[in-house]
């Protein structure tokens, strides 16, 4: 696959970063147990990559079409303002939360990784899918993580935006 080249202004513009669950934050496995208990791994460095965002200023957001209690415990505990599970259209979601926080979609960083991302990818100002996303995903965003989903992926993007931020101060 050949190499994204992203231009640092899509970066440099970016004040909110939103992501998918399954398949982003978490490997895209679902667990069950005997007794119907669901589970899902998250990475410990992702969630340090969203919570070095929010202290340079980024508003962080979790947009998925899950609806489960886990994941509401990890918006929880990394205190992320933005979370809207049961989403079919995410999107109209995004361009919403973006309005609300003063800004358009150009000042949107979003990752996802299936289909139900590609319009919400399509429209924001950077877009990035974990290395393992599906083809039609990955060749629709800006940028391919070199980590897969729930294996830094998040973080990936998190020191891109970081670093580009540094640069300009």
């Amino acid at each position: 696959m050949k190499e994204k080249i992203v231009e640092r202004s899509r970066l440099s513009n970016v004040r909110l970063f939103a992501t998918d669950v399954d398949g982003v934050l978490t490997d895209a496995g679902m667990y069950y147990s005997e007794s119907g208990d669901e589970w899902k791994k998250f990475n410990t460095r992702d969630g340090m990559g969203i919570k070095l965002l929010q202290k340079a200023g980024y508003v962080t957001a979790i947009v998925t079409q899950e609806r489960t209690k886990i994941v509401a415990r990890r918006a929880e505990k990394l205190a992320i303002p933005e979370l809207h599970q049961g989403v079919m259209d995410k999107l109209t979601v995004i361009r919403e939360m973006a309005g609300r926080h003063g800004l358009s979609l150009s000042q949107v960083a979003y990752i996802g990784d299936d289909v139900n991302d590609l319009e919400a990818l399509r429209a924001v100002g950077f877009s990035a899918a974990p290395a393992d996303g599906m083809p039609i995903v990955r060749d629709a965003v800006h940028y391919v993580c070199q980590k897969k989903g729930g294996e830094g992926a998040v973080r990936e993007i998190a020191e891109m935006l970081l670093s580009v931020r540094a640069d300009i101060a």
